[in-house]
């Protein structure tokens, strides 16, 4: 099975080299403690935990996976212990604000630290991830009470959260939600309902669970203008933070699943269960994006770390297995074949591997710093800060979601690829990677929906293209920065181009939309994988840029680290970004030869 290892050079590359995180931190409210040496030495920490607890029980969770009794759930052998660990170690609440028991930092080293723990073992991370977004919500729409009795127990690690949306007759089509909260004369609420799909929804990790609910009132309007938005303890919480008694909510049972199987997905069952609304009555689902988007962005993580693990388990294995002779002659003439990587095929897996890990990576990082002043907004109480970031990190949220989880679920079946047949035996690890990985372009909204969310709200609706327009004037500043540099001559010609084209795209697709709704559904996964391949060889432009002053001028690492950089950078330009041309074809093909066949020809039998 793979061997873990932290990508801590990478993330210092990233974060000294190309982003500049010390200048960052040092201009954020809450950055003054993230010194360099203090990001070192948590970045170091944090490895050496994924490295040593969490990668090793990895497999072992995949094999044994969750076990459900009488509404109870066993996490699989080492997990408690893990969980242990890691309240122990403060991770929970490393980048939640210190009034509340956390450490202050800002929220891209949660991040940061989210991408190592689910690299390591993406179903344990489930677990405390599910909590950030419940501790983001309460943070951002709870009021002053529920602040200060609900946030210290979750910071600390020793409660845990969930989000509660899906139900059996509705996933992404929340208008359809029918939970009921009933108001009682204490101010409290009675929730009745079903819940489904709840990741870490019960677990005996945490002494208790809260969940965020939606639910509606019972003069709720249809729809999704209808629903509020509660907070739902396992064990409901008496005024001093004492745990009172269990709540009417309970686990009915846990999804049988193709991966992350040592994740508990349970069923939850709501009578008559207390509640208390977070927000204002039948605002639910606006402060509910809160959850979301935060989850989202954890789970365009996720790409990233099926990406990179997929990585290390096949790397090892082209160096170490042999197989024929290279089509250019031997290559190791002293041993009985030459290794797999001597093979121009297997270099073009490893290197599409390498390509959207760290693409993925340098994406992540710079989507992390807008966060990081979103976040600042909400500390700082200023809404008109907190609501510029939140534009800006809301146009990229679906292109991380969906094009990295998209990425990653490439990369992990192309690791399996590299190993052969090996490849689908449990025991390597790398069909569980695979598994793992299918699971991240479907929930927090499929791919499709990640497409209609950008093309259709963001780049459309909302901002009439102009969220592309400005990210494409940043790309071409970088352009103009080193249009002289004969060395870039090539990252910016290409990148000049794309920048183009990308909003001619969005205004062929703006027009044609005014006669033709359907439209805008036909060619939106296109725009979204077109948008994510030309994101991100921004991003490997960026790096080629840093890397090639490095080996001009010196940088922190050996000159073999930069030219890699360099020579990654061509292959992405040269073999993975011309898949953008297809995309621009298809998504400006016309909408009838989707929408022209009758929904009862699909089919004869």
């Amino acid at each position: 099975m793979p061997t873990y290892k932290a990508p801590l050079r990478d993330t210092r590359f990233l974060m000294n080299e190309v982003f500049d995180f010390p200048a960052h931190y040092a201009g954020l409210s809450n950055g003054g403690d993230a010194t360099p040496d203090m990001v070192d030495a948590i970045l170091g920490e944090c490895g050496r935990f994924c490295e040593e607890v969490l990668a090793p029980i990895n497999l072992s969770g995949d094999l044994e996976g969750c076990t459900f009794e009488n509404g109870e759930v066993t996490t699989p052998k080492g997990f408690k212990d893990a969980y242990d660990q890691f309240v122990a170690g403060g991770w929970q609440g490393l980048s939640h604000p210190a009034e509340y028991g956390g450490q202050g930092m800002p929220m891209s080293l949660g991040l940061i630290k989210s991408e190592m723990m689910g690299t390591a073992n993406w179903s344990f991370t489930m677990y405390p991830g599910l909590s950030l977004g419940c501790m983001n919500t309460i943070m951002q729409h709870g009021n002053d009470t529920q602040k200060n009795l609900y946030m210290p127990p979750l910071v600390e690690g020793r409660w845990t959260g969930t989000m509660c949306l899906t139900e059996p007759q509705c996933g992404t089509d929340l208008g359809q939600v029918k939970t009921k909260a009933e108001p009682q004369p204490d101010g409290s609420f009675k929730l009745s309902g079903t819940k489904i799909f709840i990741s870490a929804g019960e677990h005996d990790l945490a002494e208790n669970i809260i969940h965020i609910v939606l639910a509606r009132l019972p003069d709720a309007p249809a729809g999704t203008r209808g629903i509020s938005l509660f907070i739902v303890p396992k064990f409901l919480v008496n005024a001093d933070g004492s745990l009172g008694e269990r709540n009417p909510v309970t686990c009915g049972s846990i999804e049988h699943k193709m991966g992350i199987r040592a994740s508990a997905t349970a069923v939850l069952n709501f009578d008559q269960a207390v509640g208390y609304m977070i927000a204002q009555p039948n605002k639910g689902l606006e402060a509910m994006f809160t959850f979301m988007n935060t989850a989202r962005i954890g789970t365009a993580v996720q790409g990233v770390a099926h990406a990179e693990l997929s990585y290390q388990g096949s790397l090892p294995y082209a160096l170490e297995r042999r197989s024929m002779r290279s089509l250019s002659g031997k290559k190791e003439p002293d041993k009985v074949a030459d290794a797999l990587i001597w093979h121009p095929d297997v270099r073009r897996m490893l290197l599409t591997q390498k390509a959207f890990a760290e693409g993925g990576r340098a994406m992540i990082y710079f989507a992390a710093q807008y966060a990081d002043h979103m976040t600042n907004g909400i500390i700082e109480n200023d809404q008109k800060k907190y609501d510029y970031w939140d534009d800006k990190l809301g146009f990229f949220t679906p292109i991380l979601k969906g094009f990295l989880t998209e990425m990653g679920l490439e990369a992990a079946n192309i690791g399996m690829q590299v190993f052969g047949g090996h490849g689908y035996i449990k025991e390597h690890g790398m069909e569980q990677i695979a598994r793992d990985a299918r699971i991240a372009t479907l929930y927090e909204g499929t791919t499709g929906i990640q497409a209609l969310d950008l093309l259709g709200r963001k780049v459309l609706l909302t901002t009439r293209g102009k969220c592309v327009r400005d990210f494409t004037a940043d790309i071409l500043k970088f352009c103009g920065r080193h249009a002289r540099n004969k060395k870039m001559r090539r990252y910016v010609w290409d990148l000049t181009k794309l920048c183009a084209q990308w909003n001619y795209l969005t205004t062929r697709i703006m027009l044609a939309a005014r006669k033709e709704r359907d439209m805008v559904g036909a060619a939106s996964a296109d725009f979204l994988m077109y948008s994510g391949y030309v994101t991100m060889a921004y991003f490997w432009a960026l790096q080629a840029a840093v890397a090639q002053e490095k080996l001009e001028n010196g940088g922190a690492e050996q000159a073999e680290f930069y030219q890699a950089k360099i020579q990654t950078a061509e292959f992405y330009f040269e073999r993975l970004l011309p898949r953008a041309q297809a995309h621009a074809t298809s998504m400006l093909a016309p909408v009838k030869s989707l929408m022209q066949m009758d929904k009862d020809h699909f089919a004869f039998f």
